[in-house]
């Protein structure tokens, strides 16, 4: 016969206190003094006493679950940003509910409402404009942001991509190349930030930028654009990429149209995924520190939800990583 589980009644019988008092407890609204604590904590754990998280739920208002959005599951940057939230998560006895809104502004809105009615908070990767996330606060539940924001006072957490691509750019530099060309992203709220790293840098070597924008941040996006860029009147000796999947695409290209990676084109991109070892040339990138991104954007929701006070807005310094796919020019 089936051994029936414990119940919240049998917890309060057996550390003689009364039902309401192991509610309050479990439930983290009301604290006590250490010894009714501890006398119950034993006791849970003498019957092994599981509480109702469905009923808890029902009872606080609280699911335990934070709600995380992303761009695009099949941009391993987002899910290693899934990864290192989901970590945090887990350590702290939260699970992780995950929308994926595929590239799909016309879909954003609808999808991360039905997000806010089934968790606690939300992580938010998004190219909406600001007045869009305003609506998205309004829904009544703590957000934690990727990115800068210019008017919006949320919790936000970025990599300094400024940063790094004004240190990509100079190490093209140093290496000899003075005709540079960035195939960028300009529906993005990162690429403006990207492009002003490069532009400075070059400005002070008075060296000239080529510009090319793409659609969609994808690596079959690198694989259109490259004929654009090859094939053209000044075809550049570097080209850095908005993201390595369109690094990637776009090297895949080259070498089909008969181009050498890097002795005839440098390539580089961001966010150095982990596939860009691993193709031939192995790829040049930024590092934006993609877990810890995703860690930090939790301890920050953990914190809010707790009462607790956290930063506005918390920079990750990049890094780049050096492969085969940039080359010294002679």
């Amino acid at each position: 016969m089936k051994k029936t589980a414990p119940t919240l009644h049998d917890v309060a019988k057996a550390a003689g206190v009364s039902i309401a008092t192991v509610s309050k407890y479990l439930n983290g609204t009301q604290r006590f003094s250490p010894a009714v604590e501890a006398n119950i904590d034993a006791t849970v754990k003498t019957l092994g006493y599981r509480s109702n998280e469905l009923a808890r739920s029902m009872i606080t208002g609280a699911t335990k679950t934070i709600g995380v959005a992303i761009l695009d599951i099949n941009n391993p940057h987002f899910t290693s940003v899934v990864k290192g939230a989901n970590r945090v998560a887990i350590d702290n006895g939260y699970t992780l509910l995950l929308v994926d809104t595929e590239e799909n502004q016309g879909r954003e809105m609808q999808l991360l409402d039905a997000l806010s009615r089934r968790v606690d908070g939300m992580i938010i990767s998004s190219r909406m404009p600001e007045s869009d996330i305003k609506t998205v606060v309004d829904f009544g539940k703590p957000i934690v942001f990727f990115g800068r924001l210019e008017s919006l006072r949320l919790p936000t957490v970025g990599s300094d991509v400024y940063r790094g691509a004004y240190m990509l750019t100079q190490h093209l530099v140093t290496q000899g190349h003075r005709h540079i060309a960035y195939l960028g992203f300009s529906k993005s709220r990162w690429d403006a930030e990207r492009l002003r790293g490069m532009l400075d840098c070059l400005q002070q070597h008075d060296l000239p930028l080529a510009r090319f924008d793409a659609q969609l941040p994808f690596a079959s996006e690198g694989e259109r654009m490259c004929s654009f860029v090859m094939l053209g009147r000044e075809r550049p000796d570097a080209l850095i990429c908005y993201n390595d999947l369109m690094a990637i695409g776009f090297m895949k290209e080259a070498q089909a149209l008969g181009f050498q990676i890097p002795q005839d084109l440098s390539v580089a991109g961001f966010d150095n995924i982990q596939y860009g070892e691993y193709v031939s040339p192995s790829l040049t990138s930024v590092d934006l520190k993609s877990q810890h991104m995703g860690e930090v954007a939790m301890r920050k929701m953990l914190d809010t939800l707790a009462g607790k006070e956290t930063d506005h807005y918390t920079m990750l310094e990049p890094q780049v990583v050096l492969r085969q796919s940039t080359m010294k020019r002679q």
